[in-house]
């Protein structure tokens, strides 16, 4: 894979600025804004950028670094000693970098960041002399040694922090920032010592010899396992690699007139309009995101530097302007002097992208299309989610900072690994750490809520937790974490590994015992949303409901039908299931008939509820689909219990359960074949629809039932089940004397791969398609659902899959099958109404798939109904 005509390397500076805001796939999405901020007059610390392409050169040919590349670096280094007027190395003026990573999508801590390089003995003298500020040039120097010898030769981080704490506890000091002159040399030779034991070399004295390394360690850290796994969990695929941002380091770290900190042009937690974010005085960036030191809130910088303070106000404008969306940025004050490092598109909570979308439109900033396009449907999700209830009592046991809101309550689990194995056993868990660092982020991803005892607001918990909507308070200061012994104590109350305890991430509140919760309360802004998004969509958005407290829930939530009512869960109700299982072990049709007509009346009132609470609307119902045996109980002692009740011999009901018994029951007896073996089942069901229909009708309730014809594969199937209900709905009619128009739709599942085939034939004897694409992806990748998690992981790993096909619909092969469907459909047919009802129906990927190839509908649970409404808002808006 050679690109040696390519340029690698892209300079920003004064001098000339090679790149924009638009190169992000290129430049990464840091290197991009360094340029456009440059470009746009901000101050910014000039430097150059390594290719995203060069990475993916870089993994290509056995990783190694391209011939030609630190030509390249050397002629871009030359460019920025010209422009500085230091030299990268020297004795007398040291030009010291920084080595970034930065992919196209924004990954906070996931890869690699190496500061202070450049420095050697002879260079920490001259920065020493030219600072005036001999401490500041030790501490520079120590935390390079650390920072090289973790990222970049891999010694274990908790090696150089022991020697620290050992040196800390020899002169008596507590702060890092305390340390004298005396103890910071001390300081250095441990960790060269260090370093030198881990590696076997003594620390690089020239400074191209760890600028390589370093650009090498970036590169590689692209696919460690915490990179990865982010990307997985974000589904972010198809990028090259990460760029790298070489860049003339700038020291927050000169004394109490430099600082450094993050901020975001507004609220990432609730999208107020208002500057948000936290600083440390005498401090380097990585104090601040690391949770180290507990940062001040950026609005106490007026006592300190107001003018600073003003300019940031200013920046926050310009950007916004540029931008035309919220940023967050990362800066640096040195010597007085304000220095941007960093601009992006600040990660924000589900709720504070509705509030900034929709304030932006009414700012004048964005159009309404834009402002739904702001918003990630999947993102809804958070604000449909309970809170703690407010009338309930709470215990509270510490108050930290409110980093990313929701309300989790579980057990306490110590480590990302606990949390990841408790959860997959069925627990809720509070995963309640010093600090998290990227290597949890499968145990912060599995936790259902984070709880750190450091760390701000921006810290690594609080970013990413953010971006998941993943609830989590950071910097609870009076919890304190005994690992080992498996034990927490917050103001001297200790919890235990089984205790647990709520934590409300809108309040920092950390309270004991499971608070109760409520269901949420929508804002204005969200409502506005949702108006533009039905202005725009053209799918409709149903939902699948078998109540009707799940029917009145999703049609508040703005659902306009049912496409899914799945009859074989009201049979799980109460006593109904005795009726249901004395039906199957009936031994002759007239037996079966008696639990039957048990179950009519029941039958009748579920569908008469689902009907009023949808009325005006339409109600899809399908017969019953799973295989029988799946009714009966498979325990010795439970099918003793029914034995007992039936007053049947135990032997009867073991005797039908092992004649019930099938190998492979999702493709065996179920679905339209039960209604071909037991058409009593399907009279009884469609008997008890119209009747709920024309009762409704006579109360003056517009019930407009559909009966569905699940797992149909040829059309001969549904030829004659379609007759079957047609003769049932005529003699109901009869029987009530009912007259009046009575319009009861008859369709069918598309879920066999062979009915998707033979759509036209299907269509004949259908008056609308549904799809089931459970069942449909199943089939047609030969997966089991049920089963795939033993080896997706691999598959998403070597991409093979870019996502679980189950969650978002396989558009090149289950895809092709629905429209192919369609059209054959709609070719016999012409306007043939077709939805999908399957859980893809809440999946904006899937759901925009669906609007391209014209279904009528998705159908998905109750709150999913807002994330497909603006899903297909965008899908609209894309198109």
């Amino acid at each position: 894979m050679a690109m040696t005509s390519q340029k690698r390397v892209h300079y920003f500076g004064k001098t000339k600025s090679e790149g924009s805001k638009e190169m992000k796939d290129l430049l990464g999405g840091k290197g991009a804004n360094l340029a456009e901020m440059t470009s746009i007059g901000l101050p910014v610390p000039p430097g150059f950028t390594i290719t995203t392409e060069t990475c993916a050169e870089y993994d290509a040919i056995g990783r190694k670094l391209p011939d030609g590349l630190l030509d390249e670096v050397h002629s871009n280094m030359a460019l920025l000693e010209e422009e500085t007027g230091k030299k990268f190395g020297s004795e007398d003026n040291p030009l010291l970098v920084s080595v970034r990573s930065g992919a196209a999508v924004s990954m906070p801590g996931m890869m690699d960041t190496v500061l202070n390089l450049g420095l050697t003995d002879k260079a920490m003298d001259g920065l020493a002399d030219v600072s005036g500020n001999r401490r500041f040039a030790l501490d520079a120097y120590r935390r390079l040694i650390n920072m090289f010898g973790d990222v970049v030769m891999e010694v274990p981080h908790h090696i150089f922090e022991d020697e620290f704490d050992r040196i800390k506890d020899k002169y008596d000091v507590s702060e890092d920032t305390d340390l004298n002159e005396a103890g910071l040399e001390e300081l250095i030779t441990a960790y060269k010592a260090v370093y030198k034991n881990s590696t076997g070399d003594d620390f690089p004295q020239d400074p191209y010899l760890q600028l390589e390394k370093a650009v090498e360690a970036v590169f590689k850290s692209w696919n460690i396992p915490r990179a990865v796994r982010y990307r997985e969990i974000n589904e972010i695929t198809g990028l090259l690699g990460t760029a790298v941002n070489v860049q003339t380091m700038v020291f927050g770290n000169m004394g109490d007139d430099s600082g450094t900190g993050v901020a975001f042009t507004r609220d990432p937690s609730t999208g107020e309009n208002k500057f948000f974010g936290e600083f440390l005085i005498n401090a380097q960036g990585e104090d601040v995101v690391a949770g180290i030191r507990t940062p001040q809130n950026v609005d106490e910088m007026v006592k300190w530097r107001p003018e600073i303070y003003e300019q940031l106000l200013d920046v926050k404008r310009i950007l916004e302007n540029h931008y035309r969306e919220m940023q967050d940025i990362e800066y640096t004050i040195e010597k007085g002097n304000l220095l941007l490092l960093q601009t992006r598109n600040g990660k924000r909570t589900g709720r504070a992208a509705v509030k900034i979308a929709v304030e932006m439109v009414v700012e004048g900033r964005i159009t309404q299309q834009e402002a739904l396009l702001r918003v990630p449907a999947n993102d809804l999700n958070q604000l449909l989610l309970p809170t703690f209830d407010a009338k309930a009592e709470r215990d509270i046991l510490t108050v930290g900072l409110p980093a990313s809101p929701g309300a989790a309550s579980g057990k306490i689990a110590y480590s990302a690994d606990e949390a990841v194995d408790r959860t997959h056993e069925g627990e809720s868990v509070i995963l309640v750490r010093k600090d998290t660092s990227p290597e949890d982020v499968s145990g912060m991803h599995a936790a259902a809520g984070i709880l750190t005892s450091t760390g701000g607001m921006t810290s690594h918990a609080a970013v990413v937790a953010r971006g998941w909507g993943k609830c989590c308070i950071a910097g609870a200061g009076e919890v304190v974490i005994d690992e080992k012994n498996r034990c927490i104590t917050i103001n001297g109350r200790p919890f235990g590994g089984q205790d647990i305890i709520s934590i409300d991430g809108s309040s920092g509140e950390v309270m004991a015992g499971d608070v109760p919760r409520k269901e949420p309360k929508l804002s204005e802004e969200f409502k506005s949303l949702m108006e533009w998004a039905d202005h725009y969509r053209t799918l409709q958005v149903w939902t699948n409901a078998d109540t009707p407290q799940d029917a009145e829930r999703a049609r508040n939530w703005g659902a306009q039908g049912i496409g899914l009512c799945r009859t074989e869960h009201m049979f799980f109700e109460g006593d109904r299931i005795t009726d249901m299982r004395e039906m199957i072990l009936a031994d002759n049709l007239e037996a079966r008939q008696v639990g039957l007509d048990k179950l009519l009346p029941h039958q009748r009132e579920d569908f008469k509820g689902l009907f009023t609470s949808m009325q005006g609307l339409s109600v899809t119902v399908r017969l019953l689909d799973p295989p029988l045996h799946e009714f009966l109980p498979h325990e010795e002692h439970l099918q003793q219990e029914l034995a007992d009740r039936l007053r049947v011999p135990l032997e009867k009901i073991m005797a039908r359960v092992t004649q019930l018994h099938e190998t492979n029951p999702m493709l065996g007896h179920r679905g339209c074949r039960l209604s071909i073996s037991y058409p009593e089942i399907l009279v009884m069901q469609a008997t008890a629809i119209t009747e709920a229909a024309i009762e409704c009708k006579q109360e003056g309730i517009d019930a407009r039932p559909e009966i569905m014809v699940p797992l149909i594969g040829t059309s001969k199937e549904l030829s004659l089940l379609r007759k079957q209900i047609e003769t049932t709905i005529q003699g109901v009619k009869e029987t009530k004397g009912f007259t009046d128009e009575l319009a009861i739709p008859v369709g069918t599942m598309i879920e066999i791969p062979r009915a998707a085939l033979t759509a036209d034939e299907i269509a004949k004897h259908a008056d609308f398609f549904s799809f089931g694409t459970n069942d449909l992806t199943q089939m047609t990748f030969g997966y089991s659902r049920d089963d795939i998690n033993s080896f997706l992981p691999n598959y998403i790993r070597h991409e093979i899959l870019e996502r679980d096909p189950f969650q978002s619909l396989d558009t090149t092969g289950v895809g092709q099958l629905i429209a192919m469907a369609v059209s054959k459909g709609r070719g016999e047919k012409k306007g043939m109404k077709m939805g999908i009802c399957g859980e893809h129906g809440g999946d904006p990927l899937s759901i925009r798939f669906c609007h391209q190839i014209g279904l009528n509908y998705v159908s998905c649970s109750p709150f999913r109904v807002p994330v497909a409404r603006l899903a297909a808002a965008q899908a609209a808006v894309k198109k």
